[in-house]
């Protein structure tokens, strides 16, 4: 993150939900194709901000930390934030407590 010398990136304000998902799709694309081509996940992979080294770890827990079990704890915190707002929550890996009346 944050390169050294390198510019700060930009955010990409999208107008639409149709331009919105496309991005989405484009990026998902680019990523699969990125963990689909790597086949060195045991090797060690550096995390930097500026240029000063965070932690090294194996790409494969790379992946499970920071790609599955952080997107995973978002999606909880929606969920929760969905609740507080009486708004239902829809079910993830089956039926929801929401929608069956629990």
């Amino acid at each position: 993150m944050a390169p050294p010398n390198a510019p700060a990136p930009k955010n990409t304000r999208l107008p639409s939900r149709q331009e919105i998902l496309e991005h989405f799709d484009k990026n998902l694309a680019a990523a699969r194709a990125a963990i689909a081509s790597d086949e060195l996940f045991l090797k060690p992979w550096s995390f930097l901000i500026g240029g000063n080294l965070i932690f090294t770890i194996a790409k494969i827990a790379t992946i499970r930390m920071w790609v599955m079990n952080h997107t995973i704890h978002h999606r909880a915190q929606l969920g929760v934030y969905l609740r507080l707002n009486d708004v239902p929550v829809p079910g993830v890996y089956g039926p929801a407590a929401d929608e069956s009346g629990m």
